[in-house]
């Protein structure tokens, strides 16, 4: 069975990743991206569909112990778990995957702290997400499991043995003794994959992440809680194109036991743009380098028929299934694999995008004349298109509406784009767009603003309110001071707020159906509530967003790593994990905080 979603800790090597629990169990690895098919599906249904535990022994039927302790080492993605066996001794795993070249691997040292404790290590290799059962072989003394185009190599120095259609090893270790387990990933013909060096490439792994680390620019308070907001966005980085995922899994819940289960394994042009923001503002150049190099060969020639999701590398045929064989994450059900939302239109993403463009261009990236371009190319398109109703930030299922903060955003890739030329490295007709800008903004203050609540709404005519809202005083569509903003987070702290002072995205109320079309609930929306201490900062409230910011950061496990979502019902995490979309906010308020003096200490 599963463990909770914050029961798990993230180790990757930007390329793909894989979730490890607490009980030194790997539920979920996608070998060779993060968008290959897993080879181990436990996390959305059994041990049946894969997994990898490493731990203590334990009696046949009993559930396997969980660590007494767990940690990064240091600033890095490798994971230490320690487990103390009464009356025998203690026993460290370490796991983590190399930064490769060549093969993926991932790496499984098992170390003796004191004493004598006896352990097994069970591997139950399936493909296809738990569809396909390997031929499971020996060739040269190492074990391979083989189905179709894919082959994972296990390689250690323990004797092996198959059972039940898994490969246990038996052994016992001791203080000071250190055994190593690795599997490697090969397409099936091409010839085996080189014997793995395990502390060779501890070091090398440990020696990247402390180098990583190096470039950080933060200094101030909350360092730690933004130093591993930053790793796991380098860890959801795809290093070979500079994509980012938007998290390295599938089909999570937002809602436990129901039907918002979503594949995140994708490239969203609002998650990378913001998660660009943030690596800008913290020192790391080169990935937003490499960020806006995908970006312009993920667009291509064809700015007008811009999606907001692609694939790792720029794909762009994101088809949408199911996959029957599996149950889901605590039954919820279906397990979707592809993402139909990639077909939308979502006019705030042009706002993003313009908008990294923008920062990067202010904090002295090498400019990029086709980024320019692209982004006069977009205005272009937005000229004909902002007022059209769309699916917005949530990507609603049902009907398009004329949403707030997709005009907002119009707004600012226009606002954005006259400040290009008017810095004089763009050419573009900038009397127009200035007098579009207007238009735009005039018709969100008609439209959109509700003035016998003082609030704006979802969309125009509405009387719901939405979170994303949040974002006007923060883009500079209008001034913290103003009292319609200051209206418009009094309400949403009213209307959108859980009992624990969290914020919701926007009302489902148990629907049949609500706005999004879709029933049932979800929970508080993380992002939204980084945004709402933003807001309180931003308006002078400095004290309270400094106290519901140290409530978020007491939502992190243990290991600092936070999903989409927070159920207040079952307290506990739901949604996609770890998911950028939450580490970057929290990034972003605690810059936020210390530039204002709000934190304590």
């Amino acid at each position: 069975m599963a463990g909770r979603i914050e029961d798990y800790a993230l180790i990757g090597d930007m390329q793909t990743a894989a979730l490890v629990c607490r009980d030194g169990t790997a539920d979920w690895l996608c070998l060779p991206r993060f968008d290959s098919h897993a080879v181990f599906a436990g996390l959305l249904g059994t041990e049946e569909h894969g997994f990898w535990r490493i731990g203590p022994a334990h009696p046949e039927g009993a559930e396997p112990p969980a660590a007494d302790r767990r940690r990064y080492r240091g600033d890095s993605l490798i994971l230490e778990s320690e487990w103390d066996s009464p009356g025998r001794g203690t026993v460290r795993v370490t796991d983590f995957m190399p930064p490769r070249d060549g093969a993926p691997q991932l790496v499984r040292i098992v170390e003796g702290v004191s004493g004598r404790v006896r352990m097994r290590s069970a591997l139950r290799m399936r493909f296809s997400y738990g569809r396909v059962v390997p031929w499971v072989h020996k060739v040269d003394g190492r074990t391979v499991a083989v189905a179709g185009p894919d082959s994972v190599w296990l390689d250690t120095d323990e004797e092996t043995h198959g059972e039940n259609l898994t490969t246990y090893s038996d052994f016992t270790v001791s203080a000071g003794e250190r055994i190593a387990f690795t599997i490697s990933w090969q397409p099936s013909h091409h010839q085996p994959p080189p014997l793995p060096d395990p502390e060779g490439a501890l070091e090398a792994t440990s020696a990247f992440w402390r180098e990583w680390v190096d470039h950080c620019t933060y200094r101030g308070p909350y360092r730690e809680a933004v130093v591993r907001s930053l790793i796991t966005l380098k860890a959801l980085t795809y290093a070979p194109t500079g994509g980012i995922v938007a998290a390295p899994t599938t089909s999570l819940p937002e809602d436990i036991g129901g039907v918002r289960n979503w594949d995140y394994r994708y490239t969203w042009l609002r998650d990378a743009a913001i998660t660009l923001s943030s690596l800008l503002r913290t020192g790391y150049r080169e990935e937003a380098r490499a960020w806006r190099e995908w970006l312009l060969r993920a667009v291509a020639g064809d700015p007008e028929n811009l999606q907001i999701m692609y694939g790792i590398a720029g794909e762009r045929e994101l088809g949408e299934a199911e996959l029957d064989w599996l149950p889901g994450y605590e039954d919820s059900a279906p397990v979707r694999v592809g993402n139909g939302a990639a077909a939308q239109l979502q006019l705030d993403v042009y706002g993003e995008v313009t908008e990294a463009l923008h920062l990067a261009h202010m904090t002295g990236l090498a400019r990029n004349d086709y980024a320019s371009l692209l982004q006069l190319k977009l205005i272009k398109y937005l000229e004909d298109h902002w007022d059209q109703p769309d699916e917005g930030i949530w990507e609603v299922r049902g009907p398009r509406r004329h949403f707030v903060h997709s005009k907002v955003m119009a707004w600012v890739a226009v606002d954005r784009t006259i400040k290009l030329i008017e810095s004089g490295d763009a050419d573009g007709p900038l009397e127009k767009w200035r007098e579009l800008r207007d238009t735009i903004h005039r018709d969100v203050c008609e439209k959109g603003y509700d003035p016998e609540r003082n609030t704006f709404t979802q969309s125009y005519g509405s009387k719901e309110l939405d979170a994303s809202l949040l974002l006007i005083p923060q883009v500079g569509f209008l001034p913290p001071d103003d009292k319609r903003v200051i209206g418009t987070i009094e309400a949403i702290q009213r209307e959108l707020s859980t009992e624990d002072g969290f914020i919701l995205r926007y009302p489902t109320e148990g629907a049949e159906e609500g706005v999004d079309g879709l029933p049932g609930d979800e929970g508080a929306f993380l992002a939204c509530s980084f945004w709402m201490a933003d807001d309180l900062a931003m308006i002078g409230r400095v004290d309270e967003a400094r106290r519901l910011f140290e409530k978020l950061l007491a939502l992190r496990n243990d290991l600092g790593l936070l999903a989409e979502e927070w159920d207040p019902r079952l307290q506990r995490q739901v949604g996609n994990f770890p998911q950028a979309f939450s580490h970057v906010p929290l990034i972003d308020t605690a810059l936020r905080l210390t530039a204002s003096g709000a934190y304590g200490g």
